[in-house]
């Protein structure tokens, strides 16, 4: 897969720059730029050679077309990670940074046929049972917590201070987590999307999720944790724990992105400034700055040619979304087809089964901030702002804002929350210093 004699000069930075290698995506000159980037792999063809990692190489799809063909085609492309080539053979080792994002686990995403459409099932099913309502109210009384302990202060960094700690707030009420084990839950998510201390970060969500599973053995609840553990699936605590995991995870990076590049979109687009138009800011941040960027792993199952390049059985194949939804032969049916035919939920068997509880989510979120904090505005200026690096997500560091300094009261506390806290402290648990998500219970119950 060589470029033609004529090919588009790799952006500036790009180490891959005349070298035939393949081209990095977890630089800060990507992070920068990522279109550059796209526009330089697309002169490959419909995929391109990437590395992800030092030493972790991929294939990327960057056409809408050949991308949904893929993520269609479940004969020839599994998602079963135990077939990844160069883990097997000892090229990727387990300390690498992307193997806790990539690596196998018993749950939805990485089973094929009918063990993916078992726990598929349990999981729409559970999901199913959330009563939207409540999860607005949940959502709302996150927003306050966070809200209240900036709003003194007149300043705010969006990103740190609510767009990152919402999203987990939010689900560890859902699916009924404790205090001690919800601060873990979001020290390890953290740490495994972060790439930072992520074998550590894995296991200490591992063993959280664990003592998640053997408390709601013991007292069920009306919580998504629950709900799986009585599904007629009869997941095993092993499935359990880890669908859970898949779960939490998506309730943390992906959507923490997609509220943060919203509210970005929103405070930076003139376009949007009456304020009534957040459904449509929603909707041009997962065509435009989807919160995953290039993730959808699969694996040929067996030697192939797609899409003009030859693949063995096993080659870690991705699918960058920004770049499909970006695709210049799209532009024409964009306008003219849904203003939701975008690859953000991913498609096919294994699209997203929770994007409708993400949307409201983060319509809550930001109208409860905007109709709070009604003037704030961005505080330095827009070209100052810096992208997180790495390959998969789409997320800014720091996204500093003002408005005018405000009082607030501390809502009556849920009762069923109080509960939970107060039932795995009564069994002898406790956490060595408060957590986001503790010092957030110790707020409701005032």
């Amino acid at each position: 897969m060589t470029p033609e004699p004529h090919s588009p000069v790799p952006p500036p930075g790009c180490p891959a720059h005349g070298s035939g290698l393949p081209v990095p995506l977890y630089t800060t000159e990507y992070a920068a730029d990522p279109q550059a980037y796209y526009a330089y792999l697309r002169h490959f063809g419909a995929t391109a050679p990437v590395e992800i990692a030092p030493g972790v190489d991929a294939t990327l799809v960057t056409d809408h077309a050949t991308a949904l063909h893929l993520l269609q085609d479940s004969t020839n492309f599994r998602k079963d990670a135990r077939r990844w080539r160069d883990v097997a053979e000892g090229k990727v080792g387990p300390d690498s940074p992307v193997v806790p994002m990539l690596g196998y686990r018993p749950n939805a995403m990485f089973t094929d046929g009918a063990e993916h459409a078992r726990l598929r099932q349990a999981i729409t099913d559970s999901l199913a049972r959330v009563d939207s309502r409540q999860l607005t109210e949940m959502t709302k009384r996150a927003s306050d917590y966070l809200i209240a302990q900036v709003a003194a202060r007149g300043s705010v960094d969006l990103m740190n201070d609510y767009v990152k700690q919402l999203p987990l707030l939010v689900f560890n009420e859902l699916f009924g987590c404790p205090a001690d084990v919800g601060d873990r839950v979001v020290f390890g998510i953290s740490g495994v999307f972060e790439g930072v201390n992520a074998e550590k970060a894995n296991m200490v969500l591992g063993q959280a999720v664990g003592e998640l599973v053997a408390l709601k053995r013991a007292r069920p609840a009306e919580d998504v944790t629950s709900h799986l553990m009585r599904h007629e699936a009869r997941l095993s605590d092993e499935e359990l724990v880890h669908q859970l995991i898949l779960l939490l995870g998506a309730g943390a990076e992906p959507l923490r992105n997609l509220i943060g590049n919203t509210l970005h979109r929103l405070l930076t687009h003139d376009r949007y400034a009456d304020g009534g138009l957040i459904e449509e800011a929603i909707d041009d941040t997962l065509w435009e700055n989807p919160p995953m960027a290039n993730y959808a792993p699969h694996y040929p199952a067996s030697d192939l040619e797609f899409a003009g390049t030859k693949m063995r059985a096993g080659d870690l194949v991705l699918v960058s979304i920004t770049a499909a939804n970006t695709d210049p032969a799209l532009a024409a049916a964009r306008q003219t087809g849904g203003r939701r035919a975008h690859l953000a939920w991913s498609a096919g068997p294994h699209a997203c089964p929770s994007k409708d509880l993400a949307r409201l989510v983060t319509m809550t979120a930001i109208e409860n901030l905007l109709n709070r904090l009604h003037d704030i505005e961005l505080a330095v200026p827009e070209d100052s702002l810096t992208w997180r690096p790495g390959p998969f997500h789409r997320a800014l560091a720091v996204l500093p804002c003002r408005f005018t300094p405000q009082v607030v009261q501390r809502p009556t506390p849920p009762r069923a929350q109080d509960s939970a806290r107060t039932d795995h402290q009564a069994a002898g648990r406790r956490t060595e210093r408060p957590g986001v998500w503790s010092s957030f219970l110790s707020w409701l119950k005032g």
